[in-house]
């Protein structure tokens, strides 16, 4: 039974590259691993994207290099149960506001005796046919991800690193701005130190910790700051952004993409 890759690249203190999915074409996600690109997230939070979409993903990074991440549509047992069965390598919890909320969703996705996850025939364990192997590992290859991404977990984020199993938290800085009432900023007012705050507790308990690049100089930075899990953008974002650059480039007038 493959492994979680990005665990494994974790563990051993390495820092990872990935891509944040919000597109139906399978065929973004085909080219992210054909570049060996670390892990992909596909986000069924927001936008349109739906579990065949979703699936489609899946499909062509099974038994890669490249682990794939559902950003659940919310910190409920079906999202989580649905995301996990179609053979993801792991869930972002969104919009979790204290360790309670993470908690469920550690619940949600580990099978008895911490969890309370249903066992199934599905994808992830081959239609049955891995069925024994995939539930040997499953507890602890499956990563259960916060998106910290409010003020109240940010308040919170001494116990929602004390538990047991995380191995990873990512962060969500326009959201956060917004908790703070900075809406529609990156990192507004004091945002920024925040969560470099959160890394260094975060580091300190060797768990990593994940953020959006808004560019690759931006990126770059976050290396540097000791981020672990760094997306390069999204697949729209990087689109419109190399589009914007070309268009530039030859004399129009663009407006920044401050986004990712």
């Amino acid at each position: 039974m493959t492994l979680n890759p990005l665990r494994q690249k974790l563990q051993s203190n390495q820092g990872t590259l990935g891509l944040w999915v919000t597109m139906e074409c399978a065929s973004i996600t085909e080219i992210a691993v054909a570049l060996n690109i670390d892990w992909v997230v596909v986000d069924m939070e927001h936008g349109h994207l739906d579990y065949k979409d979703a699936m489609d993903h899946i499909r062509v990074v099974r038994e890669t290099g490249t682990s794939v991440i559902i950003r659940v549509s919310d910190i409920r047992e079906d999202c989580v149960k649905r995301a996990l069965d179609m053979g993801a390598h792991g869930i972002i919890l969104p919009l979790p506001r204290s360790a309670a909320d993470v908690e469920c969703g550690f619940r949600y996705g580990r099978y008895a005796p911490r969890g309370a996850r249903g066992i199934g025939g599905e994808r992830a364990v081959k239609w049955g046919l891995g069925f024994k192997d995939y539930l040997q590992i499953a507890n602890e290859e499956t990563m259960i991800i916060p998106m910290i991404e409010t003020r109240e977990a940010a308040a919170d984020i001494d116990n929602i690193l004390a538990i047991d199993g995380l191995e990873a938290i990512f962060l969500g800085p326009a959201d956060m701005s917004a908790t703070f009432g900075h809406l529609g900023e990156w990192e507004g007012g004091g945002v920024a130190q925040l969560n470099l705050d959160i890394l260094e507790k975060a580091a300190a308990r060797g768990i990593a910790t994940g953020v959006v690049g808004t560019s690759i100089d931006d990126a770059r930075q976050r290396q540097q700051q000791g981020f672990k899990m760094i997306a390069l953008g999204s697949d729209a974002g990087l689109l419109i952004r190399s589009l914007q650059q070309g268009l530039s480039a030859l004399g129009r007038d663009i407006k920044p993409h401050l986004w990712f």
